[in-house]
Formats: structure tokens, sequence, C-alpha cells
């Protein structure tokens, strides 16, 4: 059987073999987050309105569209969420396991814009220390500001 199996792969090379793979694997979503920080090393954290209320404080954090490259995802959603450019930086954090999601995380710095937050997403934008993170912050996010998404790779 497995002779035969092999055979028929063989036999299909090219875009049918694409289609078979993509037919028969899990599809993901890939949440990408930015560790954005300015000039000062302070981190930029939003109050997101659609989190859960315990823990609203976290980094600025969105889905990759189709096609879109993960440091640009990055880009796009502190725009879109905050006014501000950024440049992307080093991968911190590429870790899955959770069911049909991908998580990724890159550093970036703030090169520019004026604040100027979406207030559908989000209810508030500031600027932290480092050592005064706010106590209603996701841990996952508390520890990549912390600089533990570099043993997460």
């Amino acid at each position: 059987m497995h002779r035969l199996v092999a055979q028929l792969w063989r036999l299909i090379r090219g875009p049918l073999q694409w289609r078979v793979l993509w037919l028969a694997h899990a599809k993901f979503n890939v949440g990408v987050t930015g560790v954005v920080r300015n000039d000062a090393g302070q981190v930029l954290l939003l109050k997101h309105r659609l989190w859960a209320a315990q823990h609203p404080w976290g980094l600025p954090t969105g889905f990759a569209v189709k096609g879109e490259e993960f440091p640009l995802t990055v880009v796009r959603e502190v725009k879109e969420e905050t006014g501000l450019d950024v440049e992307p930086g080093r991968l911190v954090r590429l870790k899955s396991g959770y069911r049909l999601r991908l998580e990724v995380a890159y550093e970036a710095r703030l090169v520019g814009g004026t604040l100027k937050i979406d207030d559908f997403e989000i209810l508030e934008a500031r600027w932290f220390d480092v050592d005064a993170l706010p106590a209603a912050m996701q841990e996952s996010h508390r520890e990549l500001v912390r600089g533990a998404g570099d043993d997460a790779l």
C-alpha cells in the first residue's frame, strides 16, 4: 500500500501535489504582534476594547492578511490602531500550539506619525517604562516586553 501511494504521489507532481497538501492540512490564522519602542526605550501599550476586561492592556496586535509579509503586518496594524509609523525589527517570537493560530512577534521602532487611536478597537494608547507596566496586561505580552520572546523562538 505504501509503495502504491508513493508511486501515485510521484505521478501527480506540481500544482496537483500542492492542492492535495492544501486540502489535507490545517489552515492557520497568523496573529502578529509588535513590541514597539520609542527612543527613550518605553514600550507602546494599547488598552483594547475587545479583549477580556481583566487584561485589556497589551501590545499592538492583529492578523496577517493573505499574502502579507509578517513584518509589514506590524507596520499596518500599528498605523491602523494608533496612527503611528514604525519600522519592524527582528523576529522575537514564533509560536504554534493553538488550535488554528500561529503567533508571531517582532520588535519595532517608532519612526513618526501622530497618535490618533482607532476608537472602535482601542480605548487608550500610552508609552510605558518597562519597569512600570500595567497590572491588567496580558502575561504573554509582558514576557515579550521583558525579553522572554527571545527564548520562545
